[in-house]
């Protein structure tokens, strides 16, 4: 009864100090709640591995969270992942030394997985006009799907911040929407007419639908009459990359930096993209550098007569 009791006691601090951290992170770092779901699932990953050692939360060492960062190799877990969890582990070790559950981190020698270069897909304009010219227009959400491409296109948005797109946030007569990002961050971002365009030619089936009470002011809805979710705009955009013919992994992410690759290979400043895209650190927009120079290079491995001439002997 005793050592049953204990355990209780125990799984009640360990529960307690989840609660404090996750509300740590809803309001001093001003995270969504899917943000929030995720660093909740991560850290359930160490609390798991810490409860089959037998430790406690605060009496962790570097040496225990080595075992750890090994253990999620041996599972399987890809190194991206690793790196993942392990940015939610730091993240909640220094959450407890400022909330005085322990003085020192011990996560501060905590290496993670070294990452090799990864440059994220994109699409050209040609093969957006394809994805959205595979669209079947009899079907009473074709015009809802090419609005919503080009609108990912066009504007580069965040699925997250598509899905809540609202009228009040779109302000068609200036041509700009105005988004609220991650951590609550608010930017405008110029909308392009063949954007407003395609909303323009969206609307007579939205009005048609029959809208839930709460969900007048989304811009995008399903046939329920409810706002989109992420998972149903992913599904959409891999079976029309399908009907299009496109290899390519699609994903919403996939427009995001197609939008972000465009700007960059028609002159625009990195830090412009930095804004339209509202990265916090301009080395997370750097990426497109890399991926503009891989096109250039595609374009001189096929175009220019020197590579011509060696490939034809």
């Amino acid at each position: 009864m005793k050592n049953m009791y204990l355990c209780t006691m125990m799984d009640k601090q360990i529960s307690k100090l989840k609660g404090d951290y996750l509300r740590y992170l809803r309001l001093q770092r001003n995270m969504s709640e899917n943000t929030l779901d995720a660093y909740a699932r991560d850290l359930d990953k160490l609390l798991v591995f810490l409860d089959h050692q037998g430790i406690y939360p605060e009496k962790v060492e570097l040496s225990d969270l080595q075992t750890f960062s090994a253990a999620l190799h041996d599972i399987g877990i890809g190194p991206r992942s690793q790196c993942r969890i392990l940015s939610g582990v730091r993240s909640f070790y220094r959450f407890m030394v400022l909330d005085g559950y322990m003085e020192a981190d011990p996560t501060e020698l905590l290496e993670s997985p070294v990452l090799g270069e990864h440059l994220p897909e994109y699409l050209t304009t040609q093969e957006v006009d394809l994805l959205k010219d595979s669209i079947d227009l009899s079907k009473p959400e074709g015009h809802r799907n090419r609005a919503i491409i080009e609108v990912l296109f066009s504007c580069g948005l965040r699925v997250s911040e598509l899905v809540n797109l609202t009228w009040s946030q779109v302000y068609a007569d200036e041509r700009y929407l105005r988004i609220l990002g991650k951590g609550s961050k608010e930017r405008l971002v110029p909308i392009s007419k063949t954007a407003l365009k395609e909303i323009e030619n969206y609307l007579p089936w939205r009005r048609s639908l029959n809208i839930k009470p709460g969900e007048e002011d989304y811009v995008f809805l399903n046939r329920r009459g409810a706002h989109l979710t992420r998972t149903m705009i992913l599904i959409m955009l891999k079976e029309q990359a399908e009907m299009a013919g496109i290899q390519k992994t699609i994903s919403p992410h996939t427009l995001r930096h197609s939008f972000a690759t465009a700007l960059l290979e028609g002159g625009a400043d990195l830090r412009v993209i930095q804004a339209l895209l509202g990265h916090e650190s301009i080395g997370t927009t750097e990426i497109y550098t890399h991926l503009s120079v891989q096109s250039l290079r595609d374009e001189i491995l096929n175009h220019h007569p020197r590579n011509i001439m060696h490939s034809s002997q």
